[in-house]
């Protein structure tokens, strides 16, 4: 489990997160939905080490640490994918940086390559291939991290919707079958509905958790169920008074 308790980051008189909470249960799926600029991506950069908190405790699996860069895998919006390396060695890159056993290390990459419908583009270069298989080639390179905490930030926001449908049910199985704790952030709240465990919808800054939203049944989930309608519709409106206050 991720816990995280009264976290404050200010940058100068600018106060971005104030006495946050949050807590993403072990091998669950949370995602954070909030209008732009409240402070999301400031949460990541915090979890992860880049930018330091304030004041508050971040613990993982009941350890306090002063973040969990090193012990979590992180995908973002842009692929971030080398243009100059194949597929196959963009996944490798987290095997070499750790000093795994390439040979073992390259047989897991080529089996999530089948895994995640990649066979036969191995040796493509990043600008050969689709938006959509770059973000399938990002997503074995975040599995090849072989940590159990994955933070999300808007990994499919540039794909086209019929290819963020697709990916989407890839996400799932980052909890269904490899197992993963996962931290989403997305600007999508159909998305969120899709997939998560538990939704946290966002105030303006400084950020703080307006409401949150258990889901349960089976997943993948039908848009049309009418409790998915309903709570689509306060969640919008709730982010509109938010908008306007």
């Amino acid at each position: 489990m991720l816990q995280v308790s009264r976290l404050t980051k200010r940058f100068g008189d600018l106060s971005v997160l104030e006495d946050f909470d949050l807590t993403v249960p072990r091998k669950g799926f949370t995602i954070l939905i909030g209008p732009s600029g409240c402070g999301k991506s400031t949460l990541f950069n915090v979890l992860t080490g880049v930018v330091s908190k304030n004041d508050g405790e971040i613990s993982w699996l009941g350890k306090p640490m002063l973040h969990v860069g090193k012990k979590s895998a992180y995908m973002q919006q842009k692929d971030l994918l080398l243009p100059w390396f194949s597929l196959l060695d963009n996944a490798l890159l987290p095997a070499r940086i750790s000093g795994q056993d390439m040979i073992a290390a390259t047989g897991k990459a080529l089996g999530l390559f089948k895994r995640l419908g990649l066979v036969g583009f191995e040796t493509y270069l990043p600008g050969e291939i689709s938006g959509g298989m770059r973000q399938r080639c990002a997503l074995v390179r975040t599995l090849m991290f072989e940590r159990e905490l994955v933070l999300l930030d808007e990994p499919l926001s540039a794909l086209d919707a019929i290819t963020r449908r697709s990916l989407q049910s890839l996400l799932l199985l980052l909890q269904s079958e490899f197992d993963k704790s996962l931290l989403m952030i997305t600007h999508d709240i159909e998305e969120a509905l899709l997939l998560a465990d538990q939704v946290l919808v966002l105030s303006r800054l400084p950020m703080k958790v307006l409401e949150q939203f258990s889901l349960n049944g089976p997943k993948p989930r039908r848009l049309s169920d009418p409790l998915l309608i309903e709570i689509k519709e306060h969640v919008l409106q709730r982010l509109q008074e938010e908008l306007k206050i």
